[in-house]
């Protein structure tokens, strides 16, 4: 099985909830994947597998939210087939947790450089009405509307081991927190 292509979501809402949602896509030429997921036992096995090496490569990582350590924890993990037998996937949900405060808030990843073996993007997607105000990636990134901002990681470039994102989080008091224009909602 080869990695070809991978997504990252992340979401966060003004509770201090960071959800991530990971999809890595592959090419399995021999069907060797489809193989497993025809088979229950072998099925459960390799997520189990999968969760467990997922979760130790996560915990090597240093997680801040405004300068407290919090800890990833992988909620639930899936494979599949994505309409080729040939085109297996593998997606992890993700959860944490840190405490917000009106005002600046800074996200921080500290992790193992690395160097990218397929390509991938990140998208982030803050609570209604906040906005990027700096980030970090090691990677040009774009923001729009002001509480998203993505990049692409190309394959073979090397990762800097450090991601940061400095964001403002208005008051619950400020009008265009709970706009509907300013959330993506309404017509």
């Amino acid at each position: 099985m080869k990695p070809v292509f991978g997504y990252c979501y992340f979401t966060v809402d003004r509770s201090g909830q960071f959800t991530e949602v990971i999809v890595f896509e592959y090419i399995d030429e021999d069907q060797e994947f489809a193989e497993i997921l025809s088979d229950n036992l072998r099925l459960r096995e390799e997520l189990i597998k999968v969760r467990e090496n997922m979760q130790s490569f996560i915990d090597t990582e240093e997680v801040r939210v405004n300068g407290k350590r919090v800890r990833p924890r992988i909620i639930k993990a899936l494979v599949g087939i994505a309409g080729d037998p040939c085109r297996p996937y593998i997606s992890f949900i993700i959860r944490f947790r840190g405490i917000l405060k009106p005002g600046l808030n800074v996200y921080e990843d500290k992790y193992e450089e690395d160097v990218a073996e397929y390509d991938y993007t990140v998208t982030w997607v803050l609570p209604p009405g906040s906005r990027v105000i700096e980030a970090e990636f090691g990677f040009k990134y774009e923001v729009g509307p002001d509480n998203v901002v993505s990049f692409r990681v190309p394959k073979g470039s090397s990762t800097p081991g450090y991601e940061k994102i400095l964001f403002y989080l208005p008051p619950l008091s400020e009008k265009h927190v709970t706009d509907a224009s300013n959330t993506g909602e309404g017509s």
